[in-house]
């Protein structure tokens, strides 16, 4: 029998005064990355399908951007470990959206690495939302 590991899951949200679609097609666009995930991506090339090439210092990531517009989904993983990457959720909100992210750490991440992580996670929302209700 295969050994399972499971992580911990973070999950944090933001309701955004915008169409659960305008919310969705903005995300769907990996070439918005730099602008709400600068740190993770300070830039993007689209390298094939729907793969993208995304600079970092000990070389380009491959980040696959998977999208089911049909269900709200718009995912952010690695082109190698499509289970590594931030989980999105896009659903309605009364007459707005709600966007979800969730991460994933290994259950042994020391705690402070993952408050760090969720606070960039909450900046990242921030921005999302800032700019589709521009």
């Amino acid at each position: 029998m295969t050994a399972f590991q499971v992580g911990r899951a973070e999950t944090r949200t933001t309701s955004i005064a915008a169409s659960p679609e305008h919310v969705l097609g903005y995300l769907a666009d990996a070439r918005h990355l730099p602008e709400w995930a600068p740190g993770f991506a300070p830039a993007v090339e689209h390298d094939h399908d729907d793969v993208w090439r995304v600079p970092a210092d000990d070389g380009p990531r491959l980040v696959a951007v998977k999208v089911a517009r049909e269900h709200g989904v718009v995912d952010f993983v690695s082109a190698e470990a499509p289970n590594l990457g931030l989980f999105t959720r896009v659903v309605p909100n009364l007459t707005g959206a709600e966007l979800i992210f969730s991460l994933f750490f290994p259950e042994d991440t020391d705690a402070a690495a993952v408050d760090a992580q969720m606070a960039v996670v909450d900046e990242e929302l921030r921005a999302v939302r800032e700019r589709v209700e521009a």
